[in-house]
């Protein structure tokens, strides 16, 4: 597949994807190519710089590292200043958010069913983001 960038004698631009460069030819001259905004059939390609990739690996982090990565640092964040409460996450949420608890940061861990009613009766939490694997349990 190949995308040209148009433009037809009335000066509207778009783009539009082939087969290849000889399919943009046939259709042209075949009359089946117009202008979406105008209909005019007098469509041809403008200049435009192709999207070619390197051989060199990239400078930047690819996407996922990168969400990875910070997803790490939010983990890390709530690791060192939050407070751990295991097991009992759910009891001291639900306490914190009827003030009948020191209001503070948490985590810890909760069923899912317990999670569902924390949410139900309005209590905000939000799942943690995994931790990120060491590099000896990367196989």
């Amino acid at each position: 597949m190949i995308r040209y960038a148009l433009a037809c004698d009335a000066g509207h631009e778009f783009e539009a994807w082939f087969g290849d460069s000889r399919d943009f030819d046939d259709q042209r001259a075949g009359g089946l190519l117009c202008c979406p905004l105008c209909d005019s059939p007098g469509v041809r390609k403008q200049i435009m710089a192709p999207a070619v990739t390197g051989t060199r690996p990239r400078e930047e982090p690819a996407p996922r590292s990168m969400m990875m990565e910070v997803m790490g640092r939010v983990r890390a964040h709530v690791e060192e200043n939050f407070d751990y409460v295991g097991n009992r996450f759910a009891a001291e949420a639900r306490q914190i958010h009827q003030g009948a608890a020191e209001a503070r940061g948490i985590y810890g861990e909760a069923s899912a069913d317990e999670v569902k009613a924390l949410v139900k009766d309005g209590v905000p939490v939000s799942p943690l983001p995994p931790a990120a694997p060491r590099k000896s349990e990367i196989h």
